[in-house]
């Protein structure tokens, strides 16, 4: 301690008490003693009167003088007899004597309005204060009893936040010495006033000193400690801990977060005023910890400052006057938002973005870039016309002009952050009329091509495509582009984009009030992304078309998907632009790469974005001319895609108009494999589901084979019928399949497994020659005449007796049968109401002309019976029973499949006839190896190959190629 060895105030020979005035602190040297009784130095008291006071400055009692009485004598002679006894005591009347302490009137109170060198109580009062101020750091730092150092710590925090004058008490207090009794207080003391004046002194002093800081940093404990105290409830404390600068490895590790939200919740009034807001402080921390660079630390915070409904706090800060907060707040707001995006709509309804426009002259480069990245993903709101809202502050409001400024970054920026400067620029610039030239929007789409194009840098190269992706301007709650959701749905998938939308609405609570109508937000949403589409499209006459073009081939899976979603909007757009040959540029550039993915593509939702961009396209003669060259590449794609997607279905429609004598080729089929089962007999029927065919034999047996990769590889094989399986049936909702059979059963099998296995059997009390099943009933053709409806609960009747059937087909509650007569009749199952659709014919030459096959496709019948009137096909309207059309072959046809563009039909001699359902034109023959009667056929779930069995045992297969 020996640097408090020259500590003022340490003399043991001190003048008495009533020697000393008690406005000088001086030993009297010309005394006078008012009517209160207090005597004063005769000049001090003078100039205390003249000031205007009429008050005794200790006793505070009105005086009644009107002058100043005589000396007092009597005390002047006491003061000479004590000065000969201790002369070498006696003070210099330049110096302070201490004199004893004693309860003091408010500092304020006597402190002179002026500090002029000349004023008797200015200079009296300065060195009285000096004096109290070194008795307290002597016993601050000094004193062994606690309670004396805790009222030393009052007292200097006392003198530092009255005293109102010139006097250097900092450089008396910053010492090491001192400073180290400060935090002797903080180590030891309990006293909230206590510590709480300490922390201030020292953020005081620390905040003009960088030495004191050096001080408290020299040992870790001292940091801990202060924490400890800022956790314990001292929120004034954050703004030391701050000033100490920790890392932010030693900030995560202390677990502040909480501490650092009750700060930022406090109201500033119910806090002392500092060199700086504790509010601020905690708000820097909490940046300086979102900002370690750890994901978990980050999404963490993140969570927590969500889920304490601490946003709004935040935003505030956003106006702050330090602009090193309002940058802090801009950093945490954005990384919340990246956490969950919903917290954007109240960010952008609450933030006053003026502020941080103005700092954004003065801030670094990557606290600019950090404001962009800001502004960037507050445009990003579900809602189109608020976004345009935002816009239009971004480039209103500030300072400085906005677009402008962005321009001038974008020059310095790095390469990773150019694609988000200038869609932020482009998008700014799309406030105005998109048909004016503008040099901030050739700039900035000069920049997202050549990011796009500049392969040394992956990160900006991603960076443009998500950029350019995300300008279409549609987005979820959440802030993520729906650019890909609502390209599904104009191809025809809309199952994910209602999903999306579904829990949208979830997510979305129902007391926010919507300003604005759903029809008003599509139309505003619409009219943004025509705008933006042009724009993008047509720069340099569709030179992003070639950069999109190049990147969809790269080898970065994120990269491509980008640019692949961005390439098809774009040209989806097309459609909707005047003719400026900008389609012909999009053709040249990508559409042998769309023909590409959609050959290749195994994802259905790739194909159906390819399909769209494809589709565009077909409506321009050169491009329908070039995708008639790749027709026979993209066929088994639109053959997939016809049951998901409209589109696929008016593609092969206009490409089978068009096909002309190539028609052969166009339905071209392939064989795939041939199985011999002739030693179980002929194959009566045949089933596809599930990835699964199954057939029947005339022996008893049905067997199991693949329908994928190597077709007709056999699985299983179950013989569980005595006599030949006549019939077999799927029930999809129920996922069984039925057998009927000639030993007068009907079997029910579970195929839901690898391994089918029989669940049921009903006694159907005679042979089942054809079967049709429905949920709760089964029909079928009996040995003798008329249809049997068999109840699965037991009960069975009879219907149509006086018809022998041939074939069945059960739609929607209508059973349809095809008779030995050649009649066709329709039977009302609910009202057993029976409808003529073809009258019956007699027998010619001793033959019966019978229907021999009969389905119902999307409301048209197809029936099949000897050619004897040049139609051995028939179609009817399944609504009206109206024949529309005919199928003219001269074959004896004896089974039928219908596909959604193809009919096939079975013939004897094991030839299959493919007829086109658009013109009912013969596209293709095919020939089994063998000459057996093709008895049955099926078609896969797909539609992309053709199954038969024919009566010599023999089981095909073909495939569309």
């Amino acid at each position: 301690m020996a640097e408090f060895d020259n500590l003022p105030g340490g003399g043991k020979h001190t003048p008495p008490k009533d020697f000393v005035c008690p406005i000088t602190s001086n030993l009297f040297d010309d005394p006078v003693t008012l009517e209160t009784g207090q005597t004063y130095e005769r000049r001090a008291i003078q100039e205390w009167l003249e000031r205007g006071n009429s008050t005794c400055p200790i006793t505070r009692q009105k005086l009644q003088i009107n002058k100043l009485p005589k000396t007092n004598y009597v005390l002047k002679r006491l003061i000479a007899s004590w000065q000969e006894q201790n002369i070498d005591s006696v003070p210099n009347q330049s110096e302070n004597p201490q004199p004893e302490p004693e309860p003091e009137p408010n500092m304020k109170s006597i402190l002179p309005s002026s500090s002029s060198s000349d004023s008797v109580i200015s200079q009296a009062t300065i060195d009285r204060t000096m004096s109290e101020l070194q008795l307290a750091i002597t016993n601050l730092c000094m004193s062994e009893v606690l309670k004396e150092s805790e009222m030393a710590v009052l007292q200097i925090e006392r003198f530092w936040q009255e005293v109102n004058m010139d006097v250097d008490i900092h450089s008396m207090l910053s010492r090491p010495a001192v400073v180290n009794g400060f935090e002797e207080i903080l180590f030891n003391s309990v006293d909230p006033r206590v510590l709480k004046a300490n922390i201030f002194l020292l953020c005081e002093m620390g905040f003009k000193d960088k030495d004191v800081i050096q001080t408290l940093t020299r040992v870790d404990t001292d940091v801990e400690c202060i924490v400890a105290l800022f956790k314990k409830g001292l929120m004034e404390a954050v703004v030391l801990i701050y000033l100490l600068r920790p890392s932010t490895a030693s900030l995560v590790e202390m677990d502040m977060v909480d501490s650092l939200l009750k700060v930022i919740k406090k109201q500033e009034g119910d806090l002392i005023q500092m060199c700086l807001k504790p509010k601020t402080a905690a708000l820097l921390l909490l940046g300086q910890m979102l900002g370690s660079g750890e994901e978990s630390i980050g999404s963490s915070i993140a969570k927590t400052l969500i889920s304490e409904k601490m946003i709004e706090s935040i935003v505030c800060s956003l106006g702050a006057e330090w602009a090193e907060e309002r940058i802090a707040a801009v950093g945490i707001l954005l990384r919340c938002m990246e956490e969950d995006g919903k917290c954007r709509n109240t960010i952008a309804d609450k933030a006053d973005l003026a502020p941080i426009l103005d700092s954004f002259m003065g801030a670094g480069d990557a606290e600019r870039f950090e404001i962009v990245r800001f502004l960037s993903e507050l445009v990003k709101l579900n809602r189109r016309t608020l976004n345009e809202q935002v816009l239009h502050i971004i480039k209103e409001e500030g300072a400085f002009n906005t677009m402008h400024t962005l321009l001038v970054y974008l020059e310095t920026a790095l390469q990773d952050q150019c694609p988000i400067v200038a869609g932020l620029l482009l998008q700014l610039d799309l406030l105005v009329e998109p048909g004016k030239m503008s040099i901030y929007r050739e700039e900035a789409m000069d920049t997202l091509i050549s990011c796009l194009r500049n392969s040394e840098f992956p990160t900006a190269q991603l960076a443009a495509a998500e950029t350019i992706m995300s300008l279409q301007g549609r987005f979820t709650s959440s802030g993520k582009p729906l650019t890909r959701a609502l390209l599904l749905k104009r191809a025809g998938l809309d199952k994910s984009y209602q999903t999306l939308m579904r829990m949208e609405q979830l997510r979305n609570s129902p007391e926010e009030s919507e300003e604005t109508t759903p029809q008003e937000e599509e139309k505003a949403a619409d009219n943004w992304e025509r705008k933006m589409a042009f724009v993008l499209a047509s720069h340099e006459f569709g030179l992003l078309f070639e950069a999109l073009a190049e990147c969809i081939k790269s080898r970065y899976a994120s990269l491509c998907s980008a640019c692949f979603v961005s390439a098809t909007w774009l040209i989806q757009m097309l459609n909707v632009f005047p003719d400026t040959g900008i389609q012909g540029a999009a053709r040249v550039c990508l559409l042998k790469r769309f023909v590409s993915i959609f050959k290749s593509a195994k994802d259905v939702e790739d194909k159906a974005l390819s399909l769209l961009a494809l589709s565009v396209f077909i409506h321009d003669p050169e491009g329908l001319c070039d995708l008639r060259s790749s027709m026979k590449e993209i066929m088994k794609g639109l053959r997939e895609l016809k049951k998901l997607s409209p589109l696929a279905s008016q593609m092969l429609k206009v490409f089978s108009k068009g096909s002309g004598s190539c028609s052969q080729d166009f339905w071209s089929h392939k064989e795939l494999v041939q199985v011999d089962c002739s030693e179980n007999g002929e194959v009566l029927s045949i089933a596809y589901f599930k990835d699964k065919i199954f057939s029947g034999h005339s022996d008893g047996t049905i067997k199991v084979w693949t329908g994928r990769g190597s077709i007709l590889h056999p699985i299983q094989e179950v013989r569980e019928h005595t006599k030949a399986v006549t019939a077999l049936a799927i029930l999809h909702p129920g996922e069984r399949l039925y057998s009927g059979s000639l030993d007068r059963t009907t079997r029910v099998w579970s195929v839901d497994d690898e391994v089918m296995h029989c669940v049921q059997v009903h006694d159907m009390k005679d042979q089942v020659h054809k079967l049709v099943v429905a949920n709760s009933i089964s029909c079928y053709i009996p040995q003798g005449a008329g249809v049997k409806i068999h109840s699965w609960n037991g009960g069975s009747k009879s219907l149509n007796t006086s018809k022998s059937v041939k074939c069945l087909a059960l739609v929607c509650g209508k059973l349809y049968c095809g008779c030995h007569d050649n009649s066709i009749q329709e039977i009302d199952l609910a009202t057993e109401t029976l409808s003529t659709i073809q009258s019956g014919s007699r027998k010619l030459i001793g033959k019966a002309n019978s229907v021999h096959a009969l389905q119902v496709h999307n409301g048209l019948i197809y029936s099949a019976s000897p050619p004897l009137d040049g139609a051995a096909v028939k179609i009817w309207n399944a609504s009206n029973h109206r024949m529309v059309g005919s199928l003219p072959t001269v074959l004896d046809v004896r089974s039928m499949a219908i596909s959604s563009e193809l009919i096939y039909l079975g013939c004897k001699g094991g030839i299959v006839e493919i007829w086109g359902r658009e013109k009912n034109n013969r596209v293709e023959t095919l020939q089994s190896s063998k000459n057996g009667k093709v008895n049955c056929m099926t078609l896969d779930g797909n539609e992309e190959f053709l199954v038969i069995g024919t009566a010599d045992g023999q089981i095909q297969a073909w495939g569309l190629s």
